[in-house]
């Protein structure tokens, strides 16, 4: 299914984790951002995999991240003005993947599968096993 999703998605130059961040992001809509700690939980990614899904959106300069300003310690992830146009750009080609989806599993299907893996997506995080899983 990811394929499917990274074919639609290929005119627009993301990748579907990508357009992901892009959505959390959005969904986030803070000027101030969203930190980097708890993307990666509302992404279900440790923080080394969501560095490196992040550095092409930062390359694009799609988002930007940025220290914090009561914590040094900490940085914040956000969508720049650019990031918000390829956002709102993607979104029909994922709605035709989605579509595309919807037909091939059944809509009752595709709601199902996902009540499913947010069920079972507890099993396998890290916490669940300890450091090494």
């Amino acid at each position: 299914m990811t394929a499917l999703y990274d074919n639609e998605l290929a005119p627009t130059g993301l990748r579907l984790t990508q357009y992901s961040l892009l959505a959390t992001l959005w969904r986030e809509d803070s000027q101030k951002g969203i930190n980097l700690s708890d993307l990666a939980a509302v992404m279900d990614m440790d923080r080394t995999t969501l560095t490196r899904n992040l550095q092409p959106l930062t390359q694009r300069q799609l988002i930007s991240i940025d220290i914090d300003a009561t914590d040094g310690r900490m940085r914040r992830a956000r969508l720049t003005t650019q990031g918000v146009a390829a956002f709102k750009a993607a979104q029909p080609f994922w709605r035709i993947a989605q579509s595309r989806v919807d037909q091939a599993l059944g809509k009752e299907n595709v709601t199902a599968l996902h009540q499913w893996v947010d069920s079972v997506i507890p099993a396998f995080r890290e916490e669940a096993h300890g450091a090494n899983p």
